[in-house]
């Protein structure tokens, strides 16, 4: 999400994590499978496995569950490699909010049909490809954790060609900042924090809104949340974006009433 409600929407996230952790595990468990089958199956020579690995460890998920995850995408558990591909659907929530959602699937045709049912029973709408995803930028992210020196932050990330960064919280407790750059430096920029002694907690791609819609009607939030729920809800789907922008009591709405 943007502005405002960036942190309780990462409350409300962590609370429905917290909730579903099967969900979590197979979530992260995929991108293994596709990190180590796009590349090699060693997290030291392969960046993006490496992130996938990172993400699974913080989920809490256990280590067997990760090797057995490498080896499914290495081709070397069982009867060959889970076939996953990566697809983004686009489309409209209530009030005309810009949605993208990011899935990794073995049936495309289900993924499909379960993300339009998810739009259409709490009025949004699938669209083609493209129609949303130009209010966005692709953007690499690192996510910094821990008590930082601004300065010595603004520092690096010069070096390291980042374009900005923004300190944050990584959680109620934890102090941390997000740097971005361009996707395609973004393992340069990992390394670089990460040898200049930042502790990186993770880094990803993202999609950025470059134009926002404020949501200030408390049903419009309520069938808002509803939507991006049940999308996150879905088995295939891994991310699901917007451009909203929204205070934290109206992200706090009971979406059951």
């Amino acid at each position: 999400m943007a502005g405002h409600s960036k942190w309780a929407n990462i409350k409300r996230h962590k609370a429905r994590v917290d909730a579903a952790k099967s969900k979590v595990f197979t979530q992260v468990s995929r991108e293994i499978i596709v990190a180590a089958r796009s590349g090699l199956p060693d997290p030291e020579a392969n960046f993006q496995l490496r992130n996938a690995v990172a993400k699974a460890k913080a989920a809490g998920i256990p280590n067997d569950n990760i090797e057995r995850a490498i080896s499914k995408g290495a081709g070397t558990f069982g009867g060959g490699p889970d076939e996953y591909e990566s697809i983004r659907y686009e489309g409209y929530g209530p009030g005309g909010v810009a949605i993208l959602i990011e899935a990794l699937t073995d049936n495309r045709n289900r993924t499909a049909a379960d993300v339009r049912v998810a739009f259409s029973k709490n009025g949004g709408n699938l669209g083609e490809t493209g129609c949303v995803s130009w209010m966005f930028e692709r953007k690499g992210v690192a996510i910094l954790s821990g008590d930082l020196d601004e300065e010595r932050l603004l520092e690096v990330s010069v070096e390291a060609e980042a374009q900005s960064y923004e300190l944050t919280e990584i959680d109620e407790e934890c102090p941390g900042a997000e740097v971005y750059t361009e996707v395609e430096n973004l393992e340069a920029l990992s390394n670089t924090l990460e040898k200049a002694g930042f502790r990186v907690e993770r880094a990803e791609l993202r999609w950025i809104p470059t134009t926002t819609v404020e949501v200030t009607d408390s049903d419009q939030a309520r069938s808002l949340l509803k939507t991006i729920d049940a999308l996150e809800d879905l088995d295939d789907v891994q991310n699901v974006t917007s451009n909203f922008e929204m205070s934290e009591a109206l992200m706090s709405i009971d979406v059951v009433s």
